[in-house]
């Protein structure tokens, strides 16, 4: 509809309500809206008519349609525009009772629009039109982030394909698409509601079909468990167009949630593929205990054993020989899938490498032992076999509970403790030696952080003064002394850049 403003007063009335009516409803939008941005067209025309250096208000009244032209003074105490302020005392001489922020109102004659001043009004309450359009496809798609919308395809640029999805378009951008995807014009598309900005050419709907949140919005859509929350989805990881792994979850114990999501002969899960362009889908059963739910995880391969590391939450997953290229998968494909699932570390290896690997560091031990206590082969083997991997944890054990270890004796205790301790008292010997060649920076020995053995790892890796270790970051620190958390790194390094700031 065209919005024309008449060019006398007959404009004024019951037919400006008639008009804000027809074009509320024609654009969809509040008839407030339509009437403000008709005072607006007004108040424009009457202000070039009387002067734009005047403050001049219009209001049309919601009844009758009547306009209402004002030109306001203000009072103040110095005035500063002369158009729209008076002085305190000149209004004293119009009003003995007026006080500084009252404002007189005068009353102006209706406004007869020239040709010019009827144009910029069209043009004013077209804007404020499109404005309110705007804003209301803003308002109307910011509360749906994250909901399943269909569009039909309007038109396929270099960078994104856009959709008709009603009032406005929305846009899918090439690395949002599933790879190989391609869509001509007129076709329907599900995407998933990334997310809505403001801009000055009108509201930006963005779309995905990339995102983990499409698949999960794809099964609540076709697994009515999910939708009424009798099975919850608790983790989603995509590597889009090739597979995806979705951890689901029931308090009822009557219900397999994963039969459920596979649905009778695969219907469910294969509705959902067929969207996704054959998009290979794991659904495994969530746990709160962090070990099932990284076997759960590795599906479909097969584990024998996991080893968890909670303080850096990682896993060692020890899988049969036969079963270690799928637990991996094609370019680590399944593993790193699995990891992002659980939000751990995880590292599969074969139960025969880790055999291989743990009759090595056996060896590695026993020799560190029978080197550094001079004892024969046995003594180094019963020692590892106790579980001692280190000089330092024989040398502070009691010596009654390494004689309970069966074919020692006290005697035979207190001699290897001795020996440990003599050990280690010669190695920090010679570690303060090399300390001395290396010049190391007193204020790092003042931090107190490092022993003597980590200093010298620093030193060896160029780190002397308090400056090389203010420039490091934690994560590097950590490579080089790897008994280190990240807190503490973290701790250190703010310490030995104390300095900087004073």
């Amino acid at each position: 509809m065209t919005v024309a403003l008449w060019t006398d007063s007959r404009f004024y009335g019951m037919e400006l309500l008639q008009v804000s009516d027809a074009v509320a409803r024609e654009k969809g939008l509040e008839k407030e809206k339509i009437l403000e941005a008709m005072e607006s067209a007004i108040q424009k025309a009457a202000r070039s008519k009387y002067g734009l250096e005047h403050d001049i208000r219009v209001t049309i009244d919601r009844k009758n349609g009547e306009v209402s032209i004002i030109k306001c003074v203000t009072v103040r105490e110095v005035p500063e525009d002369v158009f729209t302020e008076i002085s305190l005392e000149e209004a004293k001489k119009i009003d003995e009772s007026v006080e500084i922020g009252h404002v007189f109102i005068t009353p102006l004659p209706s406004v007869n629009f020239g040709r010019i001043a009827a144009q910029v009004g069209r043009q004013i309450i077209s804007q404020k039109i499109r404005d309110a359009e705007r804003e209301k496809q803003y308002n109307e798609f910011k509360d749906r982030v994250g909901e399943i919308i269909n569009g039909v395809v309007k038109r396929s640029e270099f960078s994104s394909v856009i959709l008709d999805v009603g009032r406005t378009e929305a846009a899918i951008k090439r690395d949002q698409l599933i790879p190989k995807e391609n869509f001509r014009m007129g076709d329907r598309v599900r995407a998933y509601i990334a997310g809505v900005s403001q801009e000055t050419k009108g509201p930006q709907v963005f779309l995905s079909r990339t995102h983990p949140q499409f698949l999960a919005k794809l099964f609540a859509q076709e697994v009515p468990e999910i939708y009424d929350n009798v099975i919850e989805i608790k983790s989603v990881v995509r590597d889009p167009g090739s597979r995806a792994k979705i951890a689901v979850y029931t308090g009822d114990s009557s219900i397999d949630p994963i039969g459920a999501c596979v649905g009778i002969r695969g219907s469910r899960v294969q509705a959902i593929i067929r969207e996704l362009h054959g998009e290979k889908i794991d659904i495994v059963l969530w746990s709160d205990d962090p070990a099932t739910f990284a076997v759960n995880a590795l599906a479909p391969a097969e584990v024998s054993k996991v080893v968890m590391d909670e303080e850096n939450r990682k896993f060692e997953v020890l899988t049969p020989d036969n079963q270690l290229s799928l637990a991996i998968g094609r370019r680590g494909q399944n593993v790193r899938l699995a990891s992002k699932l659980i939000g751990w570390g995880v590292t599969v290896v074969s139960e025969s490498e880790a055999i291989e690997k743990k009759n090595k560091e056996y060896h590695s031990y026993s020799k560190r032992f029978m080197d550094a206590l001079d004892c024969d082969e046995v003594i180094a083997h019963l020692l590892v076999a106790e579980g001692f991997t280190g000089v330092s944890e024989l040398a502070n054990v009691p010596a009654n509970e390494l004689a309970s270890i069966e074919g020692f004796d006290e005697d035979l205790a207190k001699e290897l403790i001795s020996r440990a301790v003599v050990c280690l008292e010669k190695k920090e010997q010679e570690t303060l030696l090399k300390l001395k060649e290396k010049n190391i920076d007193e204020r790092i020995l003042q931090l107190e952080v490092f022993s003597n053995e980590d200093l010298l790892t620093l030193a060896k890796n160029g780190i002397k003064n308090l400056d090389n270790l203010a420039d490091l970051c934690a994560d590097e620190l950590i490579e080089l002394l790897r008994n280190l958390s990240q807190e503490n790194a973290n701790a250190i390094i703010l310490k030995s850049r104390e300095h900087w700031f004073k």
